[in-house]
């Protein structure tokens, strides 16, 4: 049958049918929110390109976290910008850095959040780069992956609930595994990036983090691009390893790749709206040129829509508070 028996305008008349037929729905379950802490006291720095986000000293991010648990977001993820960084990053495993005191802190004022962190070493370097340098400037991915697990570790003994490397070396997340495994954290889960790519989308991320390369870029441990049949041996590498949950970064760039990502293997799958999303809906709004609450909402409908399980976002908190609404 067809026209005129089938008519699709029919459940589209007002917005109580439009809901009843919904495919896709957002859930403030879904939701991560990252957070960004710096070393010092009772600091809240805005970020200039990243309205609406701040970096904060552990002391004032209490207020923050307390006011994202009130929301019912179910979980945080969080990056540490040191006061001091050296060639190898050491800061990174430090059991007084930012991070590890922020999970205290955390698990103290709101102890049912689930405290996710970035396990990546581009913050924690005087050279900016994800790992140990060889003399020519390359990442020498296997002395990086004693470091990136030695930073885990720590995480977990600080009380974190999930860690998540970012870094994209070859077997970080077996080497991870084992060391969290050794060390009597079998139940620690591990959220990989599995799928990160060299995007150029990375770029306010960059001032809130303090991560930028001091030279060159990141395209020889960062995914291509154009790639996605790369992306899917990734990620079965990474589940291979013992990935608990798998990454997309980028998102709204991405979705096909999200899509073929969770049709391909059905493990909880992640997606990270990241900084340059945010910022051009955010800029663009600020000139007039688009409905920002709307723009928003059908964003993160995609990411979902695609295949998402869980949306790492700038816009939790404001989505938080439209649902709650």
């Amino acid at each position: 049958m067809s026209f005129p028996t089938i008519r699709m305008r029919r459940l589209r008349q007002s917005e109580a049918l439009r809901s009843m037929v919904r495919e896709t729905r957002l859930d403030i379950k879904d939701l991560i929110y990252p957070l960004f802490v710096i070393h010092g006291q009772d600091k809240r720095l805005p970020i200039n390109s990243m309205p609406g986000i701040c970096q904060f000293s552990v002391d004032r991010l209490a207020e923050e976290v307390r006011e994202v648990d009130s929301l019912g977001i179910p979980a945080v993820l969080l990056f540490g910008l040191p006061e001091h960084k050296d060639p190898y990053g050491s800061t990174a495993w430090d059991d007084n850095g930012v991070v590890q005191n922020a999970i205290r802190m955390i698990k103290d004022q709101a102890p049912g959040l689930q405290v996710i962190t970035d396990v990546c070493m581009c913050e924690y370097t005087s050279h900016g780069h994800c790992g140990q340098l060889e003399e020519d400037g390359y990442v020498n991915n296997d002395a990086t992956l004693e470091l990136l697990s030695k930073e885990a570790l720590s995480h977990a003994r600080a009380g974190c609930d999930i860690v998540a490397p970012s870094d994209m070396m070859d077997g970080r997340v077996a080497a991870i595994r084992k060391t969290l495994d050794d060390h009597g954290f079998i139940n620690m889960p591990i959220m990989s990036y599995s799928a990160k790519y060299a995007s150029a989308f990375y770029g306010p991320f960059r001032e809130a983090a303090d991560s930028a390369p001091q030279f060159g870029d990141r395209k020889a441990y960062q995914m291509d691009p154009a790639n996605v049949r790369e992306a899917l041996r990734e990620v079965w590498l990474d589940i291979e390893e013992g990935a608990d949950i798998v990454m997309v970064k980028p998102a709204l760039a991405y979705l096909d790749v999200i899509r073929a990502v969770k049709e391909q293997f059905g493990l909880p799958t992640a997606a990270y709206n990241v900084s340059g999303e945010y910022s051009m809906i955010k800029a663009a709004a600020a000139c007039g040129w688009l409905d920002e609450e709307r723009v928003m909402l059908e964003s993160l409908t995609a990411i979902k829509r695609a295949g998402a399980d869980m949306i790492i976002t700038y816009f939790a908190k404001e989505l938080a508070v439209l649902l709650n609404a």
